[in-house]
């Protein structure tokens, strides 16, 4: 069997058969990945992270596919993660990204991951970050996270990347009376793609109007930046864009800030994963769980105090 240094030393080197094993092994809650993450930590925190959001229909893989394009001439290497709704068959990622960015498949350069929501909300999955730990320990440069693209509430993508790209096209319902919800507020780019298609400069001037009636606090004023994804057209502009915020983030201490909330969150989430696990491990039975939801049922008890008593029986109360 493989030790854990050996694997490691695999994904350090780029091996893509080693990086979709450790991949495939933090999806599924393989107790040799936490070891591994371990053993991958001291070498993660290189790369630039970037979200990439937006409603379905906006375009996010063409785009995504042409900024890597992109990045490749530049000969940065890349990891790709795109978070794609779950199959209700089998669990899995629906879509296959290997087919959507044929240009990226069999270059070695790019390593691409399909990931499935898993039934979580925010536009991750629950192992999106660990996941972006194993591609910066395989030394990857740029890291592109696509969101699922389920909506206006897709807000976890701007706790992990470095820079967060919200795309918009003219004509989807993207007006004025949208721009209330949260995931306007997270960009850090403003991209308004198929800039083409009529109504394209009145979106441009109603994002502008959005982004003059920010807090005068805020140090960043997001650029708009119009592209073409199926041509390539605005993604120079764009990857321009990207750096010109990693640098100010750098420079401001922002990157600093949000690396801080990342890992906080992160933290908050690992302990919540161990605490029900000391719980259900060896101290609640799927039959005594399936009791308390019958007694919960039947209002023969609440569900506070069972919580109550179930810690207390894992000796945490």
């Amino acid at each position: 069997m493989e030790s854990i240094e050996d694997w490691a030393g695999k994904i350090f080197a780029g091996d893509p058969r080693a990086i979709g094993k450790a991949i495939s092994a933090i999806e599924n809650g393989d107790p040799s990945s936490d070891a591994l993450l371990k053993a991958l930590f001291p070498r993660t925190g290189g790369a630039l992270i970037a979200g990439i959001t937006g409603s379905p229909g906006t375009g996010k893989s063409t785009l995504t596919d042409k900024l890597a394009l992109h990045y490749r001439e530049q000969g940065k290497t890349l990891g790709i993660i795109a978070v794609d709704p779950t199959s209700p068959f089998t669990g899995g990622a629906i879509l296959g990204d290997r087919i959507r960015m044929p240009a990226l498949s069999t270059d070695e350069g790019v390593y691409i991951r399909s990931m499935a929501t898993r039934g979580r909300l925010g536009g991750l999955a629950s192992a999106t970050l660990d996941a972006v730990s194993v591609l910066e320990a395989a030394g990857k440069d740029i890291i592109l996270v696509e969101t699922v693209g389920v909506g206006q509430d897709e807000v976890e993508i701007a706790e992990l990347a470095d820079v967060t790209l919200l795309l918009l096209v003219p004509g989807s319902g993207d007006s004025i009376q949208s721009f209330k919800a949260g995931v306007m507020e997270i960009a850090d780019v403003f991209v308004v793609n198929k800039a083409d298609y009529e109504g394209a400069d009145r979106l441009v001037r109603e994002v502008t109007a959005l982004i003059e009636l920010a807090p005068p606090e805020n140090p960043w004023t997001p650029p708009i930046v119009s592209t073409v994804a199926t041509t390539g057209e605005g993604v120079d502009r764009l990857a321009q864009a990207i750096g010109d915020f990693s640098d100010f983030s750098r420079e401001k201490e922002l990157a600093q800030a949000r690396l801080r909330r990342r890992w906080r969150k992160r933290l908050v989430e690992l302990l919540e994963r161990r605490l029900v696990q000391s719980v259900m491990e060896g101290r609640v039975s799927s039959e005594e769980l399936s009791g308390y939801v019958e007694d919960i049922v039947a209002r023969k008890q609440d569900p506070y105090s069972v919580v109550e008593e179930m810690m207390r029986r894992a000796g945490l109360n």
